[in-house]
């Protein structure tokens, strides 16, 4: 018998079957049908869960920049290098910042003001005792206990600013610091530089110095079909079989169900996340997933 008369064969027996009420269920009939007219329907949830395409990607991609614009004095790492969360890997001329430190550092711990300030509150605070006593015992007049009162006012007034001037000085010291630590750009992950964009002698600004991506743990991207939509849920473990990894099996868990389908395809977005201890599997590899899901 002939190819075409068998997929004639197969696809009366098709219509005769849905005409009295019954689901085509044979092998023969639903590859040829699809082969035919890309009816693929009556797949079952672990038939679909089977082998599901998807990639592995890093947890998180960042492009670093500078938050001023400098001169890069410094680039600290290179591509493929391992970074730590805090750790430096760029660093801008920075000279005139620093002599900006120095100075205010200088300013807020000067201490001379203060002490000659307090001198002068001890010295009016006594010179209004003995104007005090003066008076009480009539030898100098009311004018002169009022000078000295003036006077101790004064000293206690210049004592305030003196004591507000430090605390500003302070501020412009830390104001200072801040600036200068701006010039020192530290990595906001643990992962591996992707790429580096910019070297030293160029302008940092807008344009991104260095690309890091986290990849412990990693993002797994899956399309899964409409006949699991529902039957997949937030928690749910799945086994990952990355490419070229041999035997080798490794379990991640469902963050992300996508509840936008995508019609054209009859697919949803599922999103895992899958612990990647030492980063031993590198991101971007193509792999399989299989859900666990209730039989």
């Amino acid at each position: 018998m002939g190819a075409n008369a068998m997929v004639r064969m197969d696809s009366e027996s098709f219509v005769r079957s849905v005409r009295n009420g019954l689901r085509p269920c044979g092998s023969v009939i639903r590859v040829s049908l699809c082969l035919v007219i890309g009816w693929c329907g009556g797949l079952t949830a672990s038939d679909a869960s089977d082998n599901l395409a998807c990639i592995m990607k890093p947890f998180m991609e960042v492009s670093i920049g500078s938050p001023v614009e400098g001169i890069i004095q410094t680039v600290h790492v290179e591509r493929g290098d391992w970074v730590t969360k805090g750790q430096a890997v760029v660093a801008l001329e920075a000279s005139v910042e620093k002599s900006t430190v120095a100075l205010a550092k200088a300013k807020a711990e000067a201490e001379a003001t203060i002490k000659s300030t307090q001198a002068k509150m001890a010295f009016s605070e006594r010179k209004l005792g003995r104007a005090t006593d003066l008076f009480k015992s009539n030898s100098i007049a009311k004018h002169e206990l009022d000078e000295a009162e003036t006077e101790r006012n004064l000293a206690d007034i210049a004592y305030l600013e003196a004591t507000e001037r430090k605390q500003i000085d302070g501020l412009e010291w830390q104001r200072a610091t801040a600036a200068l630590q701006l010039r020192t750009i530290s990595s906001p992950l643990t992962g591996v530089v992707v790429d580096r964009l910019l070297s030293p002698g160029e302008l940092a600004g807008k344009t991104p110095i260095l690309k890091l991506a986290q990849i412990n743990p990693l993002r797994i991207e899956v399309f899964a079909p409409l006949s699991l939509l529902g039957k997949i849920t937030l928690g749910m473990k799945a086994d990952v079989h990355p490419e070229g990894g041999g035997s080798a099996t490794y379990q991640a868990h469902v963050t992300v169900v996508n509840r936008v389908v995508d019609s054209a395809s009859g697919t949803f977005g599922v999103r895992l996340e899958m612990p990647n201890p030492n980063n031993a599997l590198p991101a971007g590899l193509a792999c399989t997933v299989k859900f666990q899901t209730a039989k």
